[in-house]
């Protein structure tokens, strides 16, 4: 997707300089919205869900867009955003179906809020990175790669701390639960 450019005349220079203007949320919606539109019916097979799934997917751009218009990649974000909203539906649609035919145990709420209770205790035995590492790639799904990124470190050091957090999780919850 390219930007609307406008040219501006610079000091002392008598050639006109190329600038990039910001885009408008509704011009990129209106860029995008039919290709991504046609790509969702094709992964999730129900033009409904589709369209749910991409109003989902620009409502979370537009809640952002002070940041995502200047992404480098922002049509990039709004496939990975739709596609991450597919997937979190899929995973919910898979869960209500175990459940209402008696598939999925039934959840006791008692024993989840002590099993939270024990998992935060146990992260809080991790150091600050172990705990990053773990939260981003095991809790919220992130590959190494992204979670480098975001940690400021190599994909390799994001793998390195979360296998010492496991471990040290390991160690935290045997020695508690025996």
């Amino acid at each position: 997707m390219t930007r609307p450019l406008r040219l501006v005349a610079s000091a002392g220079s008598s050639i006109p300089e190329v600038v990039s203007e910001p885009q408008s949320f509704e011009d990129f919606f209106e860029a995008e919205s039919p290709a991504l539109f046609v790509r969702l019916c094709l992964i999730t097979g129900n033009r409904h869900e589709a369209e749910e799934v991409m109003q989902d997917a620009f409502l979370s751009l537009f809640e952002r867009w002070d940041r995502v218009r200047d992404m480098e990649d922002p049509t990039g974000y709004l496939y990975r955003t739709a596609f991450h909203a597919f997937w979190r539906r899929s995973r919910r649609a898979a869960l209500a179906v175990r459940r209402t035919f008696g598939l999925a145990p039934a959840v006791d709420e008692f024993a989840a809020a002590d099993d939270r209770q024990v998992v935060s205790q146990a992260l809080a035995r991790l150091t600050r990175r172990q705990r990053t590492a773990l939260v981003l790639t095991e809790l919220l799904g992130y590959g190494s790669e992204d979670a480098g990124r975001m940690m400021g470190v190599r994909a390799s050091s994001v793998r390195a701390l979360a296998t010492q957090g496991r471990s040290k999780m390991r160690e935290v919850l045997g020695s508690g639960h025996e």
